[in-house]
């Protein structure tokens, strides 16, 4: 018998509300913007790291840059896995312990003692936020009815915008005043109020047929993906992706995964049903979201080093200048899902992509001297196309799954958001320092030769060693700061085309309107509806 002859179609979820549902969502936000929010806080907090104690740890360029992955590395590969564990665990159950270990976690990484420390502590946080908010999603789908699941997921996915926008600010906030650690320490009331509130708002839900957890597949998927993410980071980082470090475990990452979808499909009870991906609306909805979230998180990635390195303003100010992605966003979430209930998913999706390419167009004609109201300007479209492709393209994720599969189903369009972010900075990056590098290594004669190599590698070092040129150092601090723009061009174009391509995607496999599913798998064809409503 095979695992498809097993396997019941999914039954039509409950139409019972939740009396408090609404107070649900709002202390389920708490727990998502507290995780999301890390995925970008310690941005602005690099510099200060990499100072010598005390005022830093004294971090190298490579241990800054796995502080930051760490967390998103082990919080995609564990998606999985938490994901199955909320549906048979319990949901609210999983999402406490989430946060449990989130603020130890947090504690642990304000006080680390070196790099290294920082590093392994950012990773349990990783693991804590792998645990929330595959829960908050999947209690969303147990306590809403599918009429009201639109707005909600809306909300949901509007929140999450709006905190990774929201990290950069926050982060250079607390810098105003404080030491890095308290980037971290703020945590701290949060976990608190959000843990008490979840204890008496919260109701429990579990899959009712659930069966013992699956080990092998739970080891597969989070070696398959972390070696994948392990590759893709590493080439964001030298920069050479032919070398074996990078594909070797990128190789070695879809071989595991490879293994694990072939685990999946032959045992009765598996973390990720795979029956999942015949869905069209479900295949298509996560590949858009990972393609938007490649986007934005690629987006914020170089952008800051624009406003900081080229215009020369602070963390703070970089921050705030942000604001208009995450106030656009915060905005048109719920517009954008009431327009995908009246018209259709896959057009709304198609206009946000192409409104994110658009943004990005405008980015490659952004230089040192543009007006910092066209900056504004350009941010608020790129943060409407997001908007308008998130709420919608979650919701068509999530009408795929039936309400007992939901932790599992949450898991996976989180993951792939998670991990599109970290290809969009990988990628991104990568294309950034190539051409940066490219650009300006014949302006570099200057310098002592041992110092070349080192202050080509970014726009920031190569600032610096122009300072400690004295007045001999402005013409090759005046290059840099054109091989940047000129670099970041080209990576916005290519932006464009990866956010093109989400539209296609959108419009071709993401449709207006589909029949309503009765119990038994059968179509109804007496009407039809928006895919949230099913």
């Amino acid at each position: 018998m095979t695992p498809q002859s097993r396997r019941t179609p999914p039954g039509p979820t409950s139409q019972t509300a939740h009396p408090h549902r609404w107070r649900v969502l709002a202390v389920l936000l708490v727990g998502l913007l507290l995780v999301v929010l890390d995925t970008s806080i310690l941005n602005v907090a690099l510099k200060t790291l990499a100072e010598p104690a005390p005022e830093g740890l004294g971090a190298s360029p490579g241990a800054l840059q796995w502080s930051i992955d760490s967390y998103t590395l082990v919080f995609a590969a564990l998606l999985f896995t938490t994901g199955a564990l909320a549906d048979r665990w319990g949901r609210k159950r999983v999402l406490l312990a989430g946060l449990a270990v989130f603020g130890a976690c947090s504690v642990w990484s304000a006080y680390a003692s070196s790099a290294d420390e920082l590093i392994v502590a950012r990773a349990g946080l990783g693991v804590g936020a792998a645990l929330v908010l595959p829960a908050t999603l999947a209690i969303i789908m147990a306590v809403f009815p599918p009429a009201e699941r639109a707005k909600a997921i809306g909300l949901w996915a509007g929140a999450a915008g709006l905190a990774i926008a929201l990290g950069p600010i926050t982060g250079g906030a607390l810098l105003e005043h404080f030491w890095w650690g308290s980037v971290f320490l703020v945590n701290l009331p949060v976990v608190l109020i959000g843990a008490t509130a979840a204890l008496y708002v919260v109701p429990e839900s579990k899959d009712p047929g659930r069966g013992g957890l699956d080990p092998l597949g739970a080891v597969l998927s989070v070696a398959g993906l972390t070696s994948l993410v392990y590759g893709v980071i590493r080439g964001g980082e030298s920069d050479n992706w032919a070398e074996a470090v990078v594909w070797g475990p990128i190789l070695g990452g879809l071989l595991i995964l490879g293994l694990f979808a072939l685990w999946e499909h032959r045992i009765e009870r598996p973390a990720l049903d795979l029956a999942l991906f015949t869905d069209r609306r479900f295949s298509a909805a996560v590949t858009v979201i990972c393609l938007v979230f490649f986007a934005l998180l690629g987006a914020t990635f170089f952008l800051v080093f624009y406003l900081q390195s080229v215009r020369g303003w602070t963390p703070l100010e970089a921050g705030c200048l942000l604001l208009p992605l995450a106030l656009a966003q915060l905005g048109c979430s719920a517009p954008a899902t009431l327009a995908a209930k009246r018209i259709g998913t896959g057009p709304v999706c198609a206009v946000g992509m192409l409104l994110t390419s658009l943004a990005f167009l405008a980015v490659a004609g952004i230089d040192e001297r543009t007006e910092v109201w066209v900056i504004e300007s350009v941010l608020f479209v790129m943060g409407i196309g997001i908007a308008c492709v998130m709420p919608p393209a979650t919701s068509a994720a999530m009408s795929a799954v039936s309400s007992d599969r939901a932790g599992t189903g949450s898991a996976v369009t989180t993951t792939f958001r998670q991990v599109g972010g970290a290809l969009g900075v990988a990628v991104l990056g990568s294309v950034l320092s190539l051409a940066y590098r490219s650009r300006i290594e014949d302006h570099l004669t200057p310098l002592p030769a041992p110092l070349r190599d080192s202050a080509g590698e970014s726009i920031a070092a190569t600032l610096t060693a122009a300072e400690d040129l004295g007045p001999r150092g402005a013409p090759l601090a005046g290059r840099a700061v054109d091989a940047f723009v000129s670099a970041m061009h080209l990576t916005a174009l290519v932006a464009v085309g990866v956010t093109f391509l989400g539209a296609l995607v959108s419009l071709l496999f993401l449709p207006s309107r589909t029949a309503i599913r009765a119990p038994g798998g059968q179509e109804a064809t007496t009407r039809e509806v928006h895919t949230t409503e099913v």
